[in-house]
């Protein structure tokens, strides 16, 4: 059966067809391929705990909250003052933004996931970008050189979403301890532990150090737990004390996603497995670029970014849905990048078959 629109995938189902059908995932004929969700998430261990929690659901989750801070507090050697639990690391940064954007404009990259600092312009927030490189990649310098002003809060995204692409770990933890003397400096690593080295991408270790940063991360990408809506901030208790005091905080969780995160958080075999079906799912897809004369940038994330050459992402998209593969369109005025979520190997492969039929496609139709 052939889907129209992207709205046939994401419009809420009719109340009328609740009784007959409920899905709690995507259609079984959709290749959802542009959330950059894990397939093959949650993990046992996390499910079985969500079932267990789920049976105590009338309860409020105050103490599985302070066992998970705990948790999280002891692997970075730090306090539970430095941690707060969010509905997904979204809830907390767009608290964040909130409190910085009345104090002065925050200062992001112009290419980069922001979807919380639009929570901030709502009430009045400035945002400042700084332009991509050539490359698409991070210009640290230009970035450096806007914090020296009147800003309020630096904001980056490492890995990068969209583009996929990694800093330098010593280059971007002496860029921000350089911002910190400033400013607040806020690293967004939902998928950090996607990268070939988790521990040395992160700045986390400059909160133990005194610096002003923060430092998101989720339960929602590699962990397989998009569903259950949990992340968290590490950052000084200042800042910590700032999102409690402009939000619900931990009060937003609920007491199944806290138990599926506990169980996953040192869910060593399950990681490990995710991570090898992600780096086969992006070797299937970057091959396919390289075979169908497109290019695409090194990702270090379970995405990748493809440049499409004289070809409108939205265009690329709305062939593929036709293909029952579904994929983002362009983002900004970047409008021939194309980004592909990391599904189960199935549904990548039905991306990578589609690629020549779509590119087939759409050059018909420029040449009438």
């Amino acid at each position: 059966m052939q889907i129209a629109s992207a709205a046939a995938i994401s419009n809420i189902l009719p109340i009328r067809s609740f009784a007959n059908t409920l899905n709690y995932g995507p259609a079984l004929d959709v290749a959802q391929l542009h959330w950059n969700e894990n397939f093959y998430g949650p993990s046992q261990a996390a499910i079985d705990a969500m079932q267990q929690a789920s049976l105590k659901g009338a309860y409020y989750p105050d103490a599985l909250i302070k066992k998970l801070l705990a948790v999280i507090a002891e692997h970075n050697d730090l306090g539970i003052d430095n941690i707060t639990l969010s509905a997904g690391s979204t809830q907390a940064l767009s608290y964040l933004a909130q409190v910085k954007s009345r104090e002065n404009p925050i200062a992001t990259t112009q290419l980069g996931w922001d979807a919380h600092l639009s929570f901030a312009q709502n009430i009045g927030g400035v945002i400042i970008r700084v332009d991509n490189g050539d490359n698409l990649e991070i210009n640290l310098a230009d970035i450096e050189a806007i914090a020296k002003k009147n800003i309020s809060s630096v904001s980056i995204v490492n890995p990068n979403n969209p583009t996929g692409l990694l800093l330098d770990a010593d280059e971007l933890r002496a860029s921000v301890i350089r911002m910190s003397e400033k400013t607040l400096v806020i690293v967004d690593e939902a998928y950090n532990e996607i990268t070939d080295e988790p521990e040395a991408n992160s700045m986390i270790g400059l909160v133990k150090e005194g610096h002003n940063v923060a430092i998101s991360r989720t339960f929602s990408k590699i962990y397989g737990l998009a569903g259950q809506r949990v992340g968290y901030i590490v950052a000084q208790p200042d800042v910590i004390e700032s999102i409690k005091k402009n939000g619900g905080g931990e009060f937003a969780v609920s007491l199944a996603g806290v138990a599926g995160a506990l169980a996953s958080y040192n869910d060593e075999d399950f990681l490990k497995y995710s991570k090898s079906k992600i780096i086969e799912a992006r070797e299937m897809v970057n091959e396919a670029v390289k075979s169908n004369g497109l290019t695409a940038l090194p990702s270090q994330t379970n995405f990748v970014f493809v440049n499409l050459g004289n070809i409108d992402a939205d265009g690329f998209r709305d062939e593929m849905l036709k293909h029952q593969v579904l994929i983002r369109g362009k983002y900004g005025n970047f409008n021939n990048w194309s980004r592909v979520s990391m599904g189960n190997i199935e549904d990548v492969q039905r991306y990578v078959d589609a690629i020549p039929k779509v590119l087939n496609s759409l050059n018909n139709t420029a040449i009438t």
